[in-house]
C-alpha cells in the first residue's frame, strides 16, 4: 500500500473520531449552558411570584375564599411561561405545565434538579414560603422540550460533520500525501535501477527541500559508497591472498630445494664424516630459520596492506622504542645499544604496526651495522619536530652506498652475503606510507654507518588510498602512489 494511501486511509480515520469527541463534548457544553439558563430563568419566575404565594397561603388561612381566587389568579399571571404549584398545610394551588400531581418531587431541594414523568422531563425548583401564621412550599416548573430539541440538532449536526468528514478528509489528505511523497517516488525510481554489483552507476540527488527524502538520499548514496569501499577492500584482500601465495611459492622454492639437497645427502650417506654433516645440518638450520622469517615478514606485511582506521589509536613512540631496545638488548646482550627518548611522544597509529619499524630497524642495524671488528654499536633516538615525531637509527657499518638507497625498501632487496628475507626494510617502509610519514636513509652523523630516519605525523590523518605492498611486483620498481622519502 502506498504512503500516500496509508495517510488518506488515517487521516479519513482518525477526523470522524475527532469530531465525534469534539461533538460529544460539545453537546456536554451546550446542554449545561442551557441548563444554567433555564436555572436562572426558574429562579427569577420563583422569586417574581414568590409574594403572590405568600399572600395567597395568607388569604387561604385567613377563611377569605374571594381574596383566595384573586391571589391565585394574580400568582399564574405572574408565573408568565412557567408551572407553578404552591402547597400550603391544607390545600395546594397548581397551574401551567407541571407533571401530574401523582408524580412524586424531590423532599429536599437546594437547587434546579430534573424530574421525569411520562416520558418528559421537567427541570424543577422549590422555594419555602414563609410568612407571619403562613407555611408552606413554592415549586416551579419548566419543561425541558425546547433544551431537548437543541441537543438533538446540535447531535445531528455532529454525526452529519462526522460522516462527511471522513470520505472528504481522506481525500484531501490522501491528495497532499501524494503531493508532499512527490519527491520520494522519484528517489525510489532513481534508486530503483542501480545495482552496485553490476554497474558503476550511483545515485545522482539533487536537494528537494524534504529533509526526510534528502536525509534517505544521503543514507543511500552513504550505503553504495561503504559497498564500494568494502567491494574494493575485498579486492585488495584477494589480490594479497593470491600474491601471498605466488610471492611464498617464489621465495620458498629456493630454500625449499637446498634444504631438499641437504636432505637428499643425509639419506644417501648416513656415514658422512662428522664435520661434513655438521655443515649440512647447518645450512639446514638456516634455511628452516629464513623460511620461518620469511613466513613472518610476509604475513606482517600482509597484515598492514589490510590494516583498518579503527585499529589505529593513540600511541606513545617513546615507550615503544623503549620496549623494542628491551628486547633487542635481549636478543643481542654483546651489542651496544642507547636510546634518547623522552616521555610523552605519542602519535595516533597502528601499535603493532609501529613496533615492526623499531624492530626491523634494530634487527638490520644489529646484521648489517657492525664495524670491521664485529661489534654493533647502535644508536636510538625519538624526538618531537613540530608536528611530527622523529625515530632515528644510527650505526657503525658500511652504510648504504647512495645508488642503493632508494632500491633497499623493495621487496626482497638482500645483500649478496644477507641471510634475511629481504622484506624488513619494505615493512618499514609500509609502515612508514600507512601512517602517513616517510623514511629515509643517510650517513650516519660521524660518517660511518647508516642513519635510518622516520618521520610520522603526531596527529595522524587518513588512511592512504593504494596499499600494495605485497601485491606488488617482486624485484620491480614500487608503484606507490606515497612518497618513501622526506617530503
Amino acid at each position: 500500500m502506498r504512503l500516500s494511501t496509508r495517510i488518506g486511509l488515517a487521516v479519513g480515520c482518525t477526523v470522524p473520531l475527532l469530531v465525534a469527541a469534539s461533538g460529544w463534548l460539545l453537546l456536554n457544553l451546550v446542554g449545561r449552558d442551557l441548563h444554567r439558563v433555564e436555572d436562572d430563568h426558574l429562579r427569577q419566575r420563583a422569586a417574581a411570584v414568590a409574594p403572590d404565594a405568600r399572600a395567597l397561603l395568607r388569604a387561604t388561612e385567613n377563611g377569605r375564599p374571594r381574596a383566595a381566587d384573586t391571589r391565585e389568579r394574580q400568582l399564574f399571571t405572574a408565573a408568565l411561561d412557567v408551572g407553578v404549584r404552591v402547597v400550603g398545610p391544607d390545600a395546594t394551588y397548581s397551574g401551567g405545565p407541571q407533571p401530574g400531581t401523582s408524580v412524586r418531587l424531590p423532599d429536599r431541594v437546594t437547587g434546579p434538579v430534573t424530574v421525569r414523568a411520562a416520558g418528559r422531563s421537567w427541570r424543577v425548583l422549590s422555594r419555602p414560603v414563609q410568612g407571619p401564621a403562613v407555611s408552606g412550599t413554592l415549586w416551579v416548573f419548566s419543561p425541558d422540550t425546547a433544551d431537548r430539541a437543541q441537543l438533538r440538532a446540535v447531535r445531528r449536526r455532529v454525526v452529519l460533520t462526522a460522516v462527511l468528514a471522513a470520505p472528504l478528509s481522506g481525500l484531501l489528505a490522501w491528495g497532499l500525501a501524494s503531493g508532499a511523497s512527490a519527491p520520494l517516488a522519484r528517489l525510489t525510481r532513481r534508486t530503483a535501477g542501480l545495482d552496485p554489483r553490476t554497474s558503476a552507476a550511483r545515485l545522482d540527488h539533487r536537494p528537494t527541500g524534504v529533509t526526510e527524502v534528502d536525509e534517505l538520499a544521503a543514507t543511500v548514496r552513504t550505503v553504495l559508497a561503504r559497498y564500494d569501499e568494502q567491494a574494493a577492500r575485498t579486492a585488495e584482500a584477494l589480490d594479497t591472498a593470491r600474491s601471498f601465495s605466488a610471492a611464498a611459492a617464489h621465495e620458498l622454492r629456493t630454500p625449499l630445494m637446498s634444504m631438499g639437497t641437504n636432505l637428499d645427502i643425509l639419506a644417501a650417506h648416513p656415514a658422512l664424516p662428522e664435520p661434513d654433516r655438521t655443515e649440512v645440518l647447518t645450512d639446514l638450520r638456516h634455511e628452516h630459520a629464513r623460511l620461518l622469517g620469511l613466513l613472518v615478514m610476509l604475513r606482517e606485511l600482509g597484515r598492514g596492506d589490510l590494516v583498518e582506521a579503527e585499529a589505529f589509536r593513540t600511541v606513545d613512540v617513546s615507550e615503544a622504542a623503549d620496549a623494542a631496545v628491551a628486547e633487542a638488548r635481549r636478543r643481542a646482550p654483546d651489542a651496544g645499544i642507547t636510546l634518547a627518548a623522552p616521555p610523552g611522544l605519542t602519535v595516533h597509529g597502528w601499535e603493532p604496526g609501529l613496533r615492526l619499524v623499531l624492530d626491523n630497524l634494530l634487527g638490520n642495524a644489529l646484521a648489517h651495522g657492525r664495524d670491521p671488528r664485529g661489534r654493533a654499536r647502535v644508536e636510538v633516538g625519538v624526538r618531537g619536530a613540530g608536528d611530527q615525531v622523529v625515530i632515528t637509527v644510527d650505526d657503525h657499518g658500511a652504510g648504504v652506498p647512495a645508488g642503493s638507497r632508494a632500491r633497499i625498501f623493495e621487496r626482497f632487496q638482500r645483500g649478496p652475503d644477507s641471510a634475511g628475507s629481504g622484506l624488513g626494510l619494505t615493512l618499514v617502509a609500509q609502515q612508514a606510507a600507512l601512517h602517513r610519514g616517510s623514511v629515509t636513509v643517510t650517513d650516519a652523523p660521524g660518517g660511518t654507518g647508516a642513519r635510518f630516519e622516520v618521520r610520522l605525523p603526531s596527529g595522524g590523518g587518513a588512511l592512504p588510498g593504494r596499499r600494495d605492498w605485497l601485491i606488488g611486483t617482486a624485484g620491480a620498481n614500487r608503484s606507490q602512489s606515497f612518497a618513501k622519502d622526506r617530503p
